[in-house]
């Protein structure tokens, strides 16, 4: 059936699936009128009794088979097999019964069992939107359209659905949605979010290395997550840091000469005259300070991380993605005066007007050699580290805006992935276990013995408990009791042979109540007892 809406147009997820819904209850409801109207009612014999306008199980596969692969709803794929499931749906929702008027369950098969319709109608009532829904869905009428004249203006297909679609399709229909439950999740603590943020970045980090493990090149716990999550957020429209702690910024000189020769020979904060070689004694204050600090900006620690990533710079992309998110494990100090530093070195290098900083060597030489050893070294300070940092040096100078950057695809990865541990969750019978719980301990290998013994304790534990449930309760009458416990019994002679494993032990549980004869109360009636006397006859 194809369900075309000219006119007004359906705006919105929520009318869609309400038109599929209603859609779906019509199937329903249509094959049961169809069911109902054509399937031929006879009179059959069975044990002795006569039963009119009834059929057989065979009978309704048969009949009901041969509709469904006719009916345009359907398809000619299908089968006698799911034809009896869908009779099963009947009898469970009450479209059939048995001669005896059972119904509910799906014990239907496909046999000479009798069964027939229920005087009332079974079909499903249509959904009715919500009160608060404003607008109206009206469908067309059908009668406005030419046949032709609607195929022009919308093209399509009729739709023919397989079998496993058409089961689909069915189940929904008649409302068989799994049961689901919802699951509320505990409010995440800053510690969570902390090792959240870390795990993933280092995670993310292995994989663009192509490595199995860090483990080799980083101590893991002296990744301090706080400096990954301010990096990431705590930053200007520039994507520069900014500092919650101010006694770690630059000092203000400092800044000052960057400023100058970041846009030299137009200096906003420079307030005297200048001399012939000035713009060199402000590098050369700017490079004094970088130098004679404690320690490289990339930080000791982290030497052994960079110099891995140094082996993927011929695969550009992906030395950019590393270097940007190990710039992110950087204490966001040292971040922000290599963000800085790279921006001025950026600046020099493309400033015209800039005389010559050296009388020897390039401009980006001398960069390159003066901030080398600043931003990369390691403590044992050996002439390799120069080599390396300057290799390192000079791929920042190039790419520093796309590896000082934020890298946006992580963040939202983790954002996201805070975001649904927040969410509440729809829970489904059988569904696999959440990401998020712990992970499973292993097990232990156990003789057979054992195994055999946890099986049949882990089995006979509930049995247990229901028979101790049934003995225990003191409501239930004692026929009723007696009941109950023959049934267990017939059911179970193993749990209940352990449980009563004599007729005494039984027996305590019913206790025989001595019967006292009523007294009898015609002796008081009687006359007290009187001596015989003899009479002496007459005899004639």
């Amino acid at each position: 059936m194809t369900f075309l809406v000219c006119g007004e147009k359906l705006v919105g997820l929520g009318a869609i699936l309400f038109l599929l819904y209603e859609a779906l209850h019509f199937q329903w409801n249509e094959t049961i009128e169809l069911f109902r109207g054509g399937m031929p009612l006879q009179k059959h014999r069975c044990r002795f009794k006569s039963y009119e306008r009834c059929f057989t199980a065979s009978e309704a596969v048969d009949w009901l088979h041969r509709l469904l692969q006719h009916n345009q709803n359907f398809s000619p794929e299908v089968t006698r097999t799911q034809t009896v499931q869908l009779l099963k749906k009947f009898l469970r929702n009450h479209v059939i019964e048995d001669i005896k008027g059972r119904w509910g369950k799906e014990d239907f098969e496909d046999n000479g069992h009798l069964y027939r319709f229920p005087p009332f109608s079974p079909l499903k009532p249509y959904p009715k939107r919500s009160p608060y829904r404003k607008e109206v869905v009206k469908f067309p009428n059908w009668n406005d359209f030419e046949r032709d004249t609607f195929r022009e203006q919308i093209p399509g297909k009729p739709l023919m659905l397989n079998s496993e679609m058409w089961f689909k399709r069915h189940s929904i229909a008649i409302g068989e949605v799994p049961t689901c439950k919802l699951i509320h999740r505990r409010q995440l603590t800053e510690s969570n979010l902390e090792d959240i943020w870390r795990s993933m970045t280092l995670s993310h980090l292995q994989k663009t290395l192509g490595l199995d493990s860090l483990n080799d090149m980083l101590d893991i716990k002296l990744v301090n997550p706080k400096h990954i999550i301010q990096n990431v957020y705590n930053v200007n429209k520039q994507g520069v840091v900014i500092l919650e702690d101010k006694s770690k910024e630059l000092p203000h000189w400092v800044l000052s000469a960057m400023k100058c020769l970041a846009s030299w020979p137009r200096c906003p904060d420079l307030k005297q005259p200048t001399y012939s070689g000035f713009e060199r004694d402000v590098f050369r204050t700017i490079a004094d300070y970088y130098g004679h600090m404690k320690e490289p900006l990339l930080t000791f620690q982290f030497f052994d991380l960079f110099v891995n990533v140094l082996g993927l710079l011929q695969k550009e992309k992906l030395a950019i993605e590393a270097l940007r998110v190990c710039c992110l494990l950087l204490p966001p100090a040292n971040r922000r005066k290599l963000q800085l530093l790279m921006t001025l070195l950026a600046r020099i290098g493309s400033n015209k007007d800039l005389p010559p900083l050296s009388d020897t060597v390039g401009t980006r030489t001398l960069m390159v050699q003066s901030f080398s050893r600043c931003i990369l070294c390691s403590k044992d300070d050996v002439d390799l580290d120069e080599l390396l940092a300057t290799k390192l040096v000079s791929f920042l100078m190039d790419k520093y805006q796309e590896i000082l950057s934020v890298p946006c695809a992580l963040k939202a990865k983790i954002e996201e992935h805070v975001a649904h541990l927040q969410r509440v969750q729809i829970k489904y019978p059988g569904a696999d276990a959440d990401s998020t719980l712990p992970a499973p301990s292993f097990c232990h290998q156990i003789s057979a013995d054992e195994f055999e013994h946890q099986r049949t304790n882990g089995c006979q534990e509930p049995l247990v408990g229901l028979l101790e449930e049934i003995v225990m309760n003191r409501e239930m009458s004692i026929k009723e009791k007696k009941k109950k416990l023959k049934q267990f019994q017939k059911s179970y002679p193993e749990v209940y042979k352990e449980r009563f494993p004599t007729p005494e032990s039984e027996a305590v549980l019913f206790p025989e109540k001595s019967k006292q004869r009523p007294m009898l109360l015609g002796w008081a009636f009687k006359k007290p007892f009187q001596p015989f006397q003899r009479t002496r006859s007459l005899r004639m």
